[in-house]
Formats: structure tokens, C-alpha cells, sequence
């Protein structure tokens, strides 16, 4: 467990926080538990295999680079027709009975310890409401962060029938300079008969920590679906999951990565079926050159109660680099019979038989293992059905191969 921020933080700088943003005591409250609650809180879980710790957040220098009270930010917000997309002062003021009832009830907020320094410090948020039986698609989150720190919180609730697709693009500062840290924290409610889908598109300073949880609850018949792309940042730790708690719900989860340099990519893909007929689907690809390294667990967790499951997971590494380092763990845990899973994961290097093909083409080494690693993504392009998204990460990929 680290203690290194919390030396450094006080009630009055988050008491300044909150009466900043004009919350009602009962948030303050709950983000001065979190604060008390730091001492005895660990880091999140990370994969472990015999003799190594594959991602060490015990060892970030916090203090250095983070001051609650230093929040700058460019954020864009773009909502769609009946659908709310607020910030976090103007949410508080015009519905406060709705996060009084949803903040909180899925990401707990003192799930680990940076979960809970999040909960205390963040000072940058955003609401997305959609009334019963709305349907929009183009609602946007652009944030840029200009600070050496920023926390970031994110509230859907999508009421019954309702159907949104949201877009977050993040990025750093072009006047930034040296280590950042950039937390954020999404919440996902879709209520009977709703659909929720968030893509993020990550592509932070590479200079930056980044740590991040989405977390949604699906109702009946409900569906969250997350899609996530990871470009940038020195190192990431993010976790996406999905509740299924109503008959019929579903839950789709989308990532794509690609490290090169130093970089350390730590990801996890969760979901739990906790009613019948519910159906799950995570598919996850990356790519490391350099020497970058890589870590996935994927968890399918289905309840006693799940009775006729459908759960699916697969996970693949492209290692264009010897000294690049990637592990996977998939996991399987079913407590009821009528289910029907799989799950897989490889890890492996470009094939030489298909080089020597495209050589013999007239395709020389480096634009071989360029078309190979775009065709190594498009099975999860494919899952993409968000246009622009799509779009934007095709680039960055072929920017980074460039």
C-alpha cells in the first residue's frame, strides 16, 4: 500500500473542491470518507506469475506531480437532441436528486486506493442524461488536459428504452511538459429495455500515468457496451466491466492497443451474469514494438442464477520486437451449468511465412509488417460500429506505424 499522497492532501483542500463545484454535504461527505479511507486502502489488484508483479503502481512518485488545487482543461462537450450533457456544477445544480441516487452504486468508491483518491480529488466531470425512450447517437467528450494532474468523473443513465452512443476522445496539452497523471472514473447506468454505448479514444502525452474504470449495470433486457482505445501514456491501468443484473441484458466489450517505446499497457476486461439469458462478448487485440510491455486479464463470471449464459473472451498480442513483453491471463468462472463460454488468448510475433510471401511480392520488410499488423486489427475494427471511432483509431494506428 502507498501513503505517498495522502501525506500530502488535507480536508480542506477537498472541502475547497467540492464548495468549488457547489456540492451539497452529502457529496462532500463521501469525498472525505474516501480521503480518511486512503491509509488502509491497497492499489489495485495486478496479474501476477511466479517471481514478478507485472505492473508496480506502488512505485509512481505521486507527490511530485500532483497538486488537487491544479486543475486546468479543455473540454468540449457535444450533446444530441434530447439528450442532456452537462458539467459537473451545472449537473449538481439542475439534478441532484439523479446523482444523489447513481453516484457511487456502480464504481464503488472505495474499491482501492486510487479509486478513492479519485473519488476525493476530482474536480473535473460530466453527466449524460437521457430521458425514457430518447435515442441519440453523436453525444462527444473531448478533454485535454493542460495540468500535471486531473481527475476526471463521468455519470450516464440512460432511462428506460433510452439509447445513447458516446464518444470520449482524451488528450494532453501541446504546451505540457514533463509527467502527468490522469484519472477517470466512468459510471454506466442503463435501466430496462436501455442501450449504452462508450468508446474512449486514449492517445495522452506519453509522459503521463494514467489510471481509469468504467464500470456499467445493465437492467433488463438492457445493454452496455464499451469500446477502448489505448495509444498513448507512459504507463495505463484501466479496468472496463459490466454488471449483467436483468434477464436479457448484454454487454460487449471492444479494446484495441499498441505500445512501443517504454510503454506498459496493464488492461482488464470484466464481466459478471448475474440473471438468465444474458450474453457477453469481450474481444481485445494489441501490438508492442520496442520495448514495450503488455498485461490483459479477462474474467467471465457467471452467477448460480445465470441460467442460460452465452460468454465469450479472446485476446491477441502482435510482438513486433524481441524485447518487447506481453502476458494474458483469460478466466473462466462458472457456478451454473446451463452456460455456454469459451475464452483464449495468444501472444505471438509476425509470421515469417507471410513476410517472405510479401517479400517475394515486391514488398519490402517494413511495409509487409505494416499491412500485417492493420490486417492484425481488423477483427476488432470490425466490432467497431461506431464510424468515427473507427476512423480515428485507424489513423493513430498508421500513424504509429509510420
Amino acid at each position: 500500500m502507498s501513503t505517498q499522497v495522502h501525506a500530502n492532501l488535507t480536508e480542506e483542500q477537498v472541502t475547497e473542491i467540492s464548495e468549488s463545484l457547489g456540492e451539497p454535504e452529502w457529496l462532500l461527505e463521501t469525498r472525505l470518507d474516501a480521503l480518511d479511507a486512503l491509509e488502509d486502502l491497497d492499489m489495485p489488484s495486478v496479474i501476477r506469475t511466479p517471481g514478478r508483479d507485472w505492473t508496480n503502481l506502488d512505485a509512481l512518485e505521486y507527490e511530485e506531480f500532483i497538486d488537487p488545487l491544479e486543475m486546468a482543461q479543455e473540454k468540449d462537450r457535444v450533446d444530441a437532441e434530447g439528450v442532456e450533457v452537462l458539467s459537473w456544477a451545472d449537473a449538481v445544480d439542475e439534478h441532484g436528486d439523479l446523482i444523489e441516487e447513481h453516484f457511487g452504486s456502480v464504481v464503488d468508491p472505495q474499491r482501492d486506493y486510487l479509486t478513492a483518491l479519485s473519488t476525493a480529488l476530482f474536480s473535473a466531470g460530466t453527466v449524460v442524461y437521457v430521458p425514457e425512450g430518447v435515442v441519440a447517437e453523436d453525444v462527444k467528450i473531448r478533454t485535454r488536459i493542460n495540468s500535471q494532474s486531473l481527475f476526471n468523473y463521468t455519470l450516464v443513465v440512460a432511462e428506460e428504452s433510452a439509447s445513447v452512443t458516446i464518444l470520449e476522445r482524451q488528450s494532453t496539452g501541446e504546451e505540457l511538459e514533463g509527467r502527468q497523471y490522469y484519472s477517470g472514473v466512468v459510471e454506466a447506468v442503463a435501466e430496462k429495455n436501455a442501450h449504452v454505448q462508450y468508446g474512449t479514444l486514449q492517445n495522452l502525452s506519453e509522459e503521463t500515468y494514467n489510471y481509469q474504470v468504467k464500470r456499467g449495470h445493465a437492467a433488463r433486457d438492457g445493454q452496455v457496451n464499451w469500446i477502448e482505445g489505448n495509444i498513448g501514456t507512459r504507463l495505463t491501468k484501466s479496468s472496463v466491466e459490466t454488471r449483467l443484473l436483468g434477464d436479457g441484458s448484454e454487454s460487449k466489450i471492444v479494446g484495441a492497443f499498441f505500445g512501443h517505446e517504454d510503454q506498459h499497457i496493464d488492461i482488464a476486461s470484466r464481466v459478471w451474469h448475474e440473471a438468465e439469458h444474458t450474453t457477453a462478448d469481450l474481444v481485445t487485440r494489441g501490438v508492442l514494438d520496442d520495448e514495450a510491455r503488455s498485461v490483459y486479464e479477462g474474467v467471465q463470471d457467471v452467477g448460480t442464477e445465470a441460467w442460460d449464459t452465452n460468454s465469450y473472451q479472446r485476446e491477441n498480442t502482435l510482438m513486433l520486437s524481441d524485447d518487447s513483453e506481453a502476458d494474458a491471463s483469460p478466466k473462466l468462472i462458472i457456478n451454473n451449468h446451463d452456460t455456454e463460454a469459451s475464452h483464449s488468448a495468444t501472444v505471438g510475433q509476425v509470421d515469417s511465412e507471410d513476410l517472405l510471401y510479401m517479400n517475394s511480392r515486391g514488398i519490402d520488410e517494413e511495409q509487409a509488417t505494416n499491412m500485417l499488423v492493420e490486417g492484425f486489427f481488423v477483427p476488432v475494427h470490425e466490432e467497431i460500429e461506431v464510424d468515427e471511432l473507427r476512423e480515428d483509431l485507424e489513423d493513430l494506428i498508421a500513424a504509429r506505424l509510420r
